[in-house]
């Protein structure tokens, strides 16, 4: 947590009140400094300062900062940005624990020499004397007070050149030397200065907490046979074709027994019996539990097989984990009372009415055995980590207490600080966020219910913007084995096309429910549901051969465009443009480092023709051409308006375009 710190020493029982600068406000923070800012290496951190003093005294203004794994503070000056705001930018290098602060005071030696030039630009040739003694006195006083020896002769050298000929125009000149007063002036008496009452934490993550694609799918469901329960091995032939297409990360549902007590069949009907393969997230039979490996998939062994072989393919793994069981699980039997028990002596299952998930027992975090409740849980997402998983979803966090996930990530981290946490928790704003505080990586979001241009645009300027921005990072998924939103539903081909283009280029992060997406799979279990028709959650499906309309081809284009322009690596530069028709968006994000820009336009209805006028005209220019990454075609675009058209009719076409400026 951030430390805060007096600003001013206390003698006798009174302040020590001759600390005139004030640092009224230091951003970014995060729940009033409480919680620490997140960031990737690379990733800047925009400081701001609100630093006032009494008078018209000029100030020095440093912003100091402690960089991960460094026990000394380095310090930078800060740059005035009007109305006493001040600002400067830190980047850090790697992942760990980072500080920063704000240390001011009156600069005396800026004051003096600002002074004297006034002076002597007026002619006031009778106060030279004086001020150039005056002016001497401060600089010896500043000089007295440098640790570097090489310092202090310099500076004293400096005032022997000119203390004592006041009226040599070459005197007057050498005491106005703006380099020596800003060497002098950097040497401030300890007792004026002001530092701000606290420290900021600034929390660097790897890279993949912020950025990178995934695709999720069921091992299952990766074998040659229709209807046959797949093997790990079988499903690892799978990982090269998904690394083709450009994806970072395979999520993988939970690969652990299933329990056979009220097995849930297709389309999730009760009591299926033990022949159907039941539903992953009901965890645990007598073949084991959360570190159990589900028999019909293989063994440990088959799952470092997989492991080893997405590596070699570039990918990572991300495991489900989620903390409940079925009425099978081992934990049932050995520890009943980590269970909620109903007045009839039954385990309360879980539920969600009018959904009865009856093969799910929650966990009661409540019980008096809670600890030994956590350290088991912790011990299994240890257990996985050991095994080589440095990526975990986790399955509705929100429903566990938020001081039970701090205390398990930070336990995580302190083991291996390279574990990636995401939260699948689409839930209230405000608890999003609360689990972002207490160490999640990065979320879910709305964003498969944000469809309108209105919505998008103001959902992703919430969260790309501080104070959102400075810890909260986002994984933008059009669809899960649980939603399937009614836009995907009705919009057919050209919805999937429009909605992929959106996840993969306004986040960092996004992800899709693999196989069903590629297909457009677009049936749901009845009219009004979000629920899939034949849902994989409850059954196997056969996802070969590959159909004509499927979307592998673009989703690997966008894929690599998103490798090959780091401007869609990052959030905060989200810029949304004007265009006169609200069913087509425009936006832009531009690289830090390079300035480099990319340009998304989307026609946001899969139904019609949709044609406007965009205002864009980056760095003010009024002619510009830019290239279509996915076509290859180059528009010639003049007077900062820009004719867009975008069909969704056209199968040959496609309703969105990725601009950046043509070679």
């Amino acid at each position: 947590m951030p430390k805060t710190h007096s600003p001013s020493k206390v003698r006798n029982g009174v302040s020590e009140g001759r600390r005139r600068v004030v640092v009224e406000r230091l951003l970014p923070e995060v729940d009033g400094g409480v919680r620490p800012i997140r960031r990737i290496p690379g990733e800047p951190v925009e400081v701001l300062a609100d630093v006032i003093v009494d008078g018209h005294e000029p100030l020095r203004v440093h912003l100091e900062y402690r960089p991960p794994g460094s026990v000394a503070w380095k310090s930078r000056p800060m740059e005035q940005d009007g109305n006493d705001r001040w600002r400067e930018t830190l980047v850090f290098d790697r992942p760990g624990t980072a500080l920063f602060r704000v240390r001011a005071w009156v600069d005396d030696v800026a004051h003096w020499q600002g002074g004297f030039s006034k002076k002597v630009e007026a002619g006031m040739t009778a106060d030279f004397p004086l001020e150039l003694a005056e002016g001497a006195k401060i600089i010896r006083e500043h000089a007295g007070r440098a640790e570097d020896e090489a310092v202090r002769k310099d500076l004293l050298e400096w005032v022997s050149r000119w203390e004592n000929r006041p009226d040599s125009p070459e005197a007057i000149r050498l005491s106005l030397d703006r380099a020596m007063g800003a060497l002098a002036g950097g040497i401030p008496d300890p007792r004026f200065v002001t530092e701000s009452p606290w420290e900021r934490e600034v929390h660097i993550e790897r890279e993949r907490a912020l950025r990178g694609a995934w695709y999720e799918f069921f091992p299952r469901s990766a074998g040659k046979i229709p209807g046959r329960h797949a093997t790990l091995r079988e499903a690892m032939e799978r990982l090269p074709r998904i690394a083709a297409m450009g994806f970072d990360v395979v999520y993988l549902p939970p690969i652990h027994p299933i329990g056979e007590s009220f097995r849930k069949g297709p389309n999730n009907t009760p009591d299926a019996g033990p022949d159907v393969p039941g539903s992953p997230w009901a965890i645990g039979s007598r073949a084991g539990g959360h570190t159990a490996i589900d028999p019909r998939l293989g063994t440990l062994e088959d799952f470092q097989a997989f492991l080893e072989k997405a590596g070699a393919s570039g990918l990572e793994v991300a495991m489900d984990i989620a903390f409940q069981c079925s009425p099978d699980h081992p934990y049932v039997k050995d520890h009943p009372d980590w269970f909620r028990r109903r007045p009839d002596g039954s385990i309360h299952y879980a539920e969600n009415p009018p959904k009865k998930y009856q093969d799910i027992y929650p966990f009661d975090f409540l019980t008096d055995d809670w600890e030994n409740l956590w350290a088991e849980l912790r011990n299994v997402v240890l257990f996985w980590v050991d095994k080589g998983i440095r990526i975990f979803r986790v399955d509705n966090p929100h429903t566990k207490p938020f001081a039970f996930w701090e205390w398990l990530i930070r336990e995580v981290h302190q083991v291996n600080p390279e574990v990636v946490f995401l939260a699948e928790a689409f839930t209230r704003p405000k608890i999003m966020y609360h689990l972002a505080h207490v160490g999640f990586s990065q979320s879910y979001t709305f964003f498969t219910w944000k469809n309108t241009r209105s919505e998008l645009v103001d959902y992703l300027t919430e969260l790309t913007t501080p104070p959102v921005r400075d810890f909260f990072r986002p994984n933008l998924w059009p669809n899960t084995p649980d939603i399937l939103h009614a836009t995907l539903q009705k919009g057919g081909r050209p919805a999937f096309l429009l909605r992929l283009m959106l996840a993969a280029t306004l986040s960092a992060s996004y992800g899709i429910y693999g196989p069903a997406y590629e297909w457009c799979e677009n049936v749901p279990v009845r009219e009004g549901s979000e629920e899939y028709l034949n849902s994989e959650k409850y059954e196997i499906r056969h996802w070969e051969p590959e159909p004509d309309h499927s979307l592998s081809g673009v989703i690997t284009r966008i894929n690599r465009i998103r490798r090959e322009n780091p401007a869609l690596g990052w959030n905060h530069t989200l810029t949304f443009h004007p265009v006169d028709n609200d069913q087509i968006l425009a936006f832009s994000k531009t690289d830090p480092g390079t300035g480099e820009w990319i340009l998304g336009v989307v026609n946001l209805d899969p139904f019609h023709v949709q044609t406007g006028w965009l205002s864009f005209a980056p760095g003010g220019s009024g002619d510009l051409s830019v290239e279509d990454l996915m076509t290859g075609s180059v528009y010639h675009w003049s007077s900062g308006r820009h004719y867009i058209r975008l069909d969704p009719t056209d199968p040959n076409l496609l309703p969105f375009h990725i601009l950046r400026r043509a070679s």
